[in-house]
């Protein structure tokens, strides 16, 4: 069964009509693609499993791999609280060892883990490991908060201070020594918060999404000079841990505030790369393309904008870098941070 992650969703919903109006020949066919950032849920949020996905990634961009990031779906309905969320995982590796496509799907997952339980977290990350048929790559906790519920951008909202918090840092310690990376989805006014956490846990290696969360909802919809330079101060300061590396996408969401699935048409790519790129180009200045992966975020982003064009515009942001970087930028820097050896096949 399906596990409810809250009364309603903030995401746009994801109309397969309105996105066929607008289908582009793919950029560079043959350019190896792995897209660390997609979900898979089938609930009231609608429904985005194998099938969909292999839909998407079929589409004509050369998707070798993905990695699965956490979005409280089948979450084990009875048993001990703290074990729930591994049931999401053991729905991700069966649909993983399952799948004979062309694209090794979930060839990387990240769970979620209550890191507030402290040292006893420990259980739930060997449970995760032994759930994973050797697909466990990190934990994904979210922190993404703001005292204005119009910014709710997660079914579940956390707490403020989430990342300081004592109890949550002593959970957070058990990662290291677990091999595990932890992705951080927080919005752009708490970069400072994870600024803090990377210096603190330096052997940890700190995953930041959709490029730091700017904000472009209310308040912040007439701050956008502000929000900017708030982010890019952020982004900046991140960029100096090594421990850290960035995904760049997930611009597509509501909080984003680029509004794509108002108009009549779905945007083109050349569209999404005029949008995107203020926030994009600045990460890879400050990080370089080792330290940068393109994401797709889908399907939260598919309510905005379809897959292959999402991924055509990215190829059209790079084309100003050399055949190495953008090796990195499309699938070298997740393919090592995400340990992803293309040549074996998970148990």
């Amino acid at each position: 069964m399906a596990q409810e992650a809250g009364p309603k969703s903030p995401h746009v919903p994801v109309r397969e009509a309105w996105l066929a109006q607008h289908r582009e020949p793919i950029l560079e066919p043959s350019l190896p693609v792995i897209d660390p950032h997609h979900h898979l849920w089938d609930d009231h949020r609608g429904r985005y499993l194998a099938e969909e996905l292999s839909a998407d990634v079929g589409a004509g961009h050369n998707i070798l791999a993905t990695v699965f990031i956490e979005c409280r779906a089948m979450w084990r309905q009875t048993g001990p609280e703290a074990l729930r969320p591994v049931g999401e995982t053991e729905f991700v590796a069966d649909i993983a060892a399952r799948h004979q496509g062309p694209t090794r799907l979930a060839a990387g997952i990240v769970a979620h883990a209550e890191l507030r339980l402290g040292d006893a977290v420990a259980e739930v990350l060997e449970a995760h490991a032994a759930a994973a048929g050797g697909r466990l790559r990190g934990i994904r906790h979210i922190s993404a908060h703001d005292a204005d519920p119009a910014v709710q951008s997660t079914s579940v909202p956390p707490p403020a201070g989430l990342l300081g918090d004592a109890a949550f840092r002593r959970g957070f310690a058990q990662l290291a020594r677990h091999g595990l990376s932890f992705d951080a989805w927080l919005y752009h006014t708490q970069l400072h918060e994870l600024l803090d956490l990377a210096r603190a846990f330096p052997e940890t290696t700190i995953v930041l999404d959709h490029v730091g969360g700017p904000i472009g909802v209310a308040r912040y919809a007439t701050m956008r000079a502000e929000v900017a330079a708030h982010w890019r101060a952020g982004i900046t300061a991140l960029a100096a841990c090594p421990n850290v590396v960035v995904k760049l996408g997930g611009l597509g969401m509501r909080v984003g505030g680029f509004n794509l699935h108002e108009p009549a048409l779905p945007p083109t790519s050349e569209q999404l790369a005029s949008l995107f790129r203020p926030w994009i180009e600045p990460c890879i200045q400050a990080f370089g393309p080792a330290r940068c992966m393109f994401e797709s975020n889908f399907p939260v982003d598919k309510g905005c904008c379809d897959y292959a064009v999402l991924w055509n515009a990215f190829k059209r942001m790079s084309t100003g870098f050399n055949p190495a970087e953008r090796a990195a930028l499309f699938a070298g820097t997740a393919a090592r941070i995400y340990r992803l050896n293309m040549e074996e096949t998970p148990r």
